[in-house]
């Protein structure tokens, strides 16, 4: 296979840059690396699109090793034919390739095998031949044996019918045509195991929807369904729709020993085929649903660690609590921990005040902006305490509800130990809710990706599959932002293309033993970095306190030269970059002349204009340029919520029917798919990122069951 070539027109790209992605990969290159620093040789393609090509490059690869394989188990029992070998280099999936193996697969012992033990496979060609030669009865009793076990004709030809059956359901070409069909006809039908029985899947005790039809997030509830043993679940087509199509390949006539082949083909369709081709197109439903179901966790998690940091201030983090209390962390504008407390803001009125007290001093001893409140059990309260302490106050400080999915378990971990060995691990917590506040990405890559909490049915997900996915996800963000050399955790570092875990330790062991970084070069010093790591790696990793200005933008190291012909160029020198005065550096490159300019530097055009964007702007943050998060320094009961109220809120969760929106109460409501837009749209995705700010209109609230629904529509 000319891989080059397939991806090119699967991907709608240049054969050329195909390759040269192939070639990249192959030499051990990064997908951030690639992305970035290598454009000239892919045409710009993005992070995502170079990650898509590798995963189909992977399985084509494993394809074509099956094919391989395969040729050669098939030709090792010298039965491979031109035709095989021709359907062989057809296949396009594996299970086309499984299909064409499936005949000579060594297999257990079946009713076939048996009759061919017995010596019957003659009488089944000759009955499956249709010939008419004979009289059936008398073809059949010459198999009749004691000693082969065969009593009779009758049970002659019910072995040689075995045979058959088991011959047409090996057939890779009529399982292909019954998937089809099946797929594109069939319904999956649910009934509950118990009526009586009530449950979350309700929806689905009677209940049918076309295979072709079926929306992933149904297949995952219905799965889920029938592992929890609520549903019964199967595929439903009439046998005569696929029996017929069998039949006018495999009869040719009219007589008695075609009508033995339509019992055959009945029964090789039955018993055989159509179990077998059930459990196939379901296990293609479920992973069609699973993949989607992981791209959307992707999606949400890329938006969620992609959120504004919180910069320039000294935060508060409280982990709420009922028995065991509220706890209480202040951490400073870079994250370092100044102080802890427990507060009991659910206890008695002298418990509470004594709380309020404790906040009040904490938030103008430290000049506290913002508050960070965890999400689970008594957050309704600690908010509600969190709004009255601010409104007591002269201090100007809003807070944030941020979600603490995957705290307790960073909590425990040793890396929290490691950075916070004085702390409990209770009060780990806080300090972690306070640190996601001020810079989620940093925060929240210290957590497995899945723990995040973005998805739907993340558990019931291949877990292997789930983890790669947004392990790619977390490492695209980490090298879109970039890191401090200086102050970035380990695992922060870890994300960073060409980075291991081992290299991480010792980059911040490097540190602690020699102090800063003062140069991206001086990373050649640390144990196990070699020169493919540090090419990898450092036009990530930014260092302000170099001496060299370049040291602290996206500028790779191996186009520091061609940095500073552009400046000599146009007429600056790299003292501008600091001083901020290169704002007209476009400009003048415009006016000289884009192509020229970068032939002038030795570069191509996207790399010239990537090194401007990181001049004119130098230490970018790329989510500075979205819109900050919703603070709030009000709060509001599910009892005030009334039908046809606007209000603000924060996308928690988007998922195939709708999206969760935090509108300032303890409940998130619910957006649903058909009220998220006047036009007809595809998917909530399409309009709605996790972290968006959005105006809504209260539809309904249920206070009892705690249910908001509200509408994005006629709102401007």
């Amino acid at each position: 296979m000319n891989y080059a070539e397939k991806l090119a027109a699967e991907f709608s790209i240049k054969a050329e840059y195909a390759q040269n992605i192939i070639s990249l990969l192959d030499e051990g290159n990064t997908i951030p690396f690639i992305a970035r620093y290598r454009k000239e040789m892919h045409g710009t393609l993005d992070d995502q699109t170079i990650r898509a090509i590798s995963e189909r490059l992977e399985y084509l690869r494993g394809l074509d090793k099956r094919r391989e394989e395969v040729f050669n188990l098939i030709d090792a029992q010298e039965k491979m034919t031109d035709e095989i070998r021709a359907a062989l280099d057809k296949a396009e999936v594996l299970a086309e390739i499984e299909d064409i193996y499936r005949p000579f697969r060594p297999k257990r012992k079946t009713r076939a095998s048996v009759a061919k033990q017995k010596g019957l496979e003659p009488l089944a060609d000759w009955i499956f031949a249709q010939s008419e030669d004979a009289a059936l009865s008398d073809k059949a009793a010459v198999f009749v044996s004691a000693e082969m076990g065969v009593e009779d004709a009758a049970a002659a030809v019910q072995g040689a019918m075995d045979i058959i059956a088991e011959n047409i359901s090996d057939q890779a070409e009529i399982r292909k045509r019954l998937k089809n069909i099946i797929r594109l006809n069939a319904m999956l039908r649910t009934k509950a195991v118990d009526p009586e029985q009530d449950s979350v899947y309700r929806n689905y005790y009677d209940y049918a929807e076309p295979v072709s039809k079926m929306a992933g997030h149904r297949v995952l509830a219905i799965n889920r369904g029938e592992k929890e043993g609520f549903l019964k679940a199967g595929i439903d087509i009439p046998d005569e729709k696929c029996t017929a199509i069998m039949e006018r390949l495999l009869v040719t006539g009219q007589g008695e020993l075609s009508g033995k082949v339509k019992e055959a083909i009945s029964d090789a369709y039955t018993r055989l085929i159509f179990p077998s081709v059930e459990n196939e197109i379901r296990n293609e439903l479920t992973e069609q649903a699973d993949e989607q179901a992981i791209g959307l966790f992707a999606l949400n998690l890329r938006n969620l660690l992609m959120q504004p940091p919180v910069k320039g201030f000294t935060a508060i983090g409280l982990d709420p609590g009922y028995r065991t209390g509220c706890k209480l962390a202040v951490v400073d504008a870079t994250g370092r921990v100044l102080d802890t407390a427990v507060i009991y803001p659910t206890h008695g009125k002298a418990q509470v005040e004594k709380s309020k007290q404790t906040l009040k001093r904490m938030i103008h001893q430290y000049h506290a902006g913002i508050i960070a409140i965890g999400n689970g059990t008594a957050s309704k309260e600690t908010e509600m305490f969190t709004a009255e302490c601010i409104g007591e106050i002269e201090d100007k400080v809003s807070y944030m509800v941020v979600s603490e999915a995957g705290a307790s378990v960073y909590s425990a971990s040793k890396l929290a130990a490691a950075e916070m060995p004085d702390l409990d691990l209770t009060l780990r917590s806080a300090v972690s809710i306070a640190r996601r506040l001020q810079d989620p990405l940093a925060e929240l890559v210290k957590i497995e990706p899945k723990a995040i909490g973005v998805g739907q049915y993340q558990h019931d997900m291949p877990q292997k599959r789930l983890s790669e996915a947004l392990d790619g996800v977390v490492e695209d963000c980490v090298n879109t932002v970039g890191a401090d050399l200086n102050t970035a955790s380990p695992a922060l570092l870890s994300r960073v293309a060409g980075i291991t875990k081992t290299v991480s330790a010792n980059i911040v062991a490097y540190r602690e033993e020699n102090g800063c970084f003062a140069s991206r070069s001086e990373l050649k010093k640390v144990a196990k970095l070699g020169p493919k790591a540090f090419e990898q790696c450092a036009g990530f990793l930014r260092v302000p306190e170099s001496k060299n200005p370049l040291d602290n933008t996206a500028v790779h190291p191996e186009s520091y030269d061609a940095a500073k012909k552009l400046l000599t160029l146009c007429g600056y020198t790299p003292d501008d970059i600091r001083g901020g005065r290169l704002q007209g550096l476009e400009t003048t490159v415009r006016q000289i002349g884009m192509e020229k300019a970068a032939q002038q530097i030795g570069v191509g055009v996207p790399t010239m204009m990537d090194i401007i964007k990181e001049l004119t702007k130098p230490g970018r943050d790329p989510r500075d340029e979205l819109p900050p998060p919703l603070l709030r320094t009000d709060v509001l009961d599910i009892k005030d919520l009334k039908a046809g109220m606007e209000i603000k809120g924060t996308v928690r969760n988007v998922i195939d029917f709708g999206a969760f929106v935090d509108i300032g109460v303890h409940q998130d409501g619910l957006v649903h798919i058909s009220e998220i837009s006047e036009k007809r749209i595809r998917h909530p995705s399409d309009v709605l990122s996790v972290g968006d700010v959005i105006k809504v209109r209260i539809l309904s609230v249920d206070a009892e069951k705690g249910r908001i629904s509200l509408s994005m529509k006629g709102i401007n």
